[in-house]
């Protein structure tokens, strides 16, 4: 494994000290949003974690090696070369390791390194999952069976609201994951506090969140948790403002043929120009709230 995993000394000193601990994806960074914009959102969250009593542990693909705790020249490095860097899920690890390409973390990947660290609580913004249209194109998030398989928690201000809220759950339920609201019962949409579905639980306390997850760890319950974060209400979003947003994108998307991985960096985008800004605004903001909320659980872990 030395060979390909380099965790850095802040983090090994972390996890050989039992400090808490933060991990944090890398596509926000390449694929996310623009350049410097991307940079300053990273810099920022692990800002966040380190000011709430937490190690940040931001994790990428570079040179061959599996990096757990980028330095601020890699996290620039990523930002600059944005699209160019390939986007990397759990399937792509493995290919990318051998062919030392680069790659940014989704989700999944994100989840499946940190494991393979001892991190057990990660930040990001939202999960993927179901995609609308998923009965015809089965087009699923591998985020889904990730958190089905793998024992990380992952604090996200809940599925995307581009995908397919009511599968995603559906799915996540068959598949034994714990939906959890902080401080809700509303599973929140991403951009929107509000949506049509409810979570499994509704957990008031960080410290609550991690009991629950120690409980699960205890009785070799494998799979992650889903802690869904609702967005500041002063950073929300009108539902029906991004509802038909998100329509006007699809659209557009369909008429390019648009498919697989590019969905979400496409639609992301598009809803950008069409919020003339104010989605990326709130995709920032609720990325920072995650981080905070994720740092105080893992003092608890």
């Amino acid at each position: 494994m030395k060979n390909y995993l380099e965790i850095s000394d802040k983090v090994k000193n972390a996890l050989e000290k039992n400090l808490p601990i933060v991990a944090l994806e890398s596509t926000i960074i390449s694929h996310g949003m623009p350049f410097p914009k991307n940079v300053e959102t990273a810099l920022n969250c692990e800002k966040i974690i380190e000011e709430n009593g937490a190690v940040p542990a931001t994790i990428a693909l570079i040179n061959g090696k599996l990096k757990v705790g980028l330095t601020v020249e890699e996290i620039t490095y990523l930002g600059k070369k944005g699209l160019e860097v390939h986007k990397t899920s759990r399937r792509d690890i493995a290919y990318n390791i051998a062919n030392k390409i680069d790659g940014a973390t989704t989700v999944a990947a994100t989840m499946f390194v940190a494991a393979l660290a001892g991190i057990k609580v990660f930040a990001t913004g939202g999960i993927g999952g179901v995609h609308r249209g998923a009965t015809e194109t089965f087009d699923i998030s591998a985020d889904l069976e990730e958190l089905a398989e793998t024992n990380v928690i992952v604090v996200s201000a809940g599925a995307k609201s581009i995908l397919d809220l009511g599968l995603t759950m559906e799915y996540l339920e068959t598949k034994g994951v714990e939906v959890v609201g902080y401080q809700t019962d509303i599973l929140p949409a991403f951009y929107s506090r509000e949506s049509d579905f409810k979570v499994n639980f509704n957990i008031g306390t960080p410290k609550g969140i991690a009991d629950v997850f120690k409980t699960k760890l205890e009785l070799n319950m494998r799979g992650g948790m889903m802690v869904a974060n609702p967005i500041p209400v002063e950073y929300s979003m009108d539902k029906a403002v991004i509802d038909q947003a998100i329509n006007e994108a699809i659209i557009e998307m369909d008429k390019l043929g648009i498919k697989g991985k590019n969905t979400t960096p496409y639609l992301l985008s598009k809803i950008k120009d069409i919020t003339k800004g104010k989605s990326l605004e709130s995709n920032i903001k609720l990325v920072y709230n995650n981080c905070l909320l994720a740092a105080n659980i893992s003092k608890y872990l």
